[in-house]
């Protein structure tokens, strides 16, 4: 039986395929990425969270962050591999797997808006062109990521309503203390930001945050799919949770910056099951 497997830097989503549509079964662990973690600590969260029944796994297709250099990748691989006690592992990149989520086996520009960002031009076989996203300290723009830290930059240099500073305190019962601390020391920051994006959504109506959102996804679209020349024609295809929840802000970025959005997806992983099916 295929395990596939679609992994972001907050959770990694399983999915099963058995061949039997009403006997395939999916969990979920948290994220995996070999550039932060090492095979300890990658092993560590697999054996506390997967569930599925590893004796019956026979192939595992990874797509995932990360395993951007041949030393991240076989550490990867071996981690897996000891782990499923399988030989037969691909480990691909996240944003693949979301190009063959969002477009099959067709062209288009496909793109990751979660807890980190990235863009691609896909000829529909292989990323044929793509910008770097950099990460959260030098790039990731539009991502929750980037979301988060300009959400806490302008609640803690008290650039925000002193109200929204004030619900903000009260929902996450927090220090300035503790949040430069989750910042600065402790591991995974660009989790941790990203997970204040729910106090955007949940309070969207104010503009000062939608112009936060707005902002950042105009700066995706500048420093990022500007650069792809087929975005001219193509309409941008979009995976993750932050594309998904602020869809109707990333649609009026778009259009903004002179970009039509097409598909937008919260997670790959049902475009990957039918994308190993065969069916796209």
């Amino acid at each position: 039986m295929k395990l596939i497997a679609d992994s972001g830097s907050t959770k990694t989503s399983w999915y099963l395929l058995t061949g039997t549509p009403e006997l395939d079964r999916c969990c979920e662990t948290a994220g995996i990425n070999p550039f932060f973690q090492r095979k300890s600590e990658i092993l560590s969260a697999l054996e506390s969270d997967f569930t599925l029944p590893k004796q019956a796994i026979t192939s595992l297709s990874f797509y995932g962050a990360g395993a951007t250099t041949n030393e991240k990748k076989m550490e990867l691989c071996n981690a897996l591999r000891q782990f499923f006690a399988i030989r037969d592992i691909s480990i691909d990149s996240d944003l693949l797997g979301a190009a063959r989520a969002l477009c099959g086996r067709s062209q288009g520009i496909a793109a990751i808006l979660g807890t980190g960002s990235n863009s691609c031009y896909y000829d529909g076989q292989r990323i044929a062109l793509y910008v770097s996203p950099l990460g959260y300290v030098l790039g990731d723009e539009g991502s929750g990521a980037i979301l988060g830290r300009k959400l806490l930059a302008d609640i803690l240099k008290n650039q925000l309503p002193e109200h929204l500073i004030k619900v903000f305190f009260e929902t996450y019962q927090t220090t300035p203390a503790e949040i430069m601390e989750n910042v600065y020391r402790k591991p995974f920051p660009n989790r941790y930001m990203a997970g204040f994006t729910k106090f955007l959504s949940e309070n969207i109506q104010y503009e000062e945050l939608r112009q936060i959102v707005f902002v950042s996804f105009c700066e995706f679209f500048n420093r990022n799919i500007a650069q792809l020349p087929q975005a001219a024609t193509l309409p941008v295809n979009v995976a993750g949770s932050i594309a998904w929840y602020f869809s109707s802000i990333l649609h009026s970025a778009a259009q903004h910056c002179g970009f039509a959005i097409g598909k937008v997806i919260r997670q790959p992983l049902d475009g990957l099951v039918e994308y190993h099916k065969g069916v796209i």
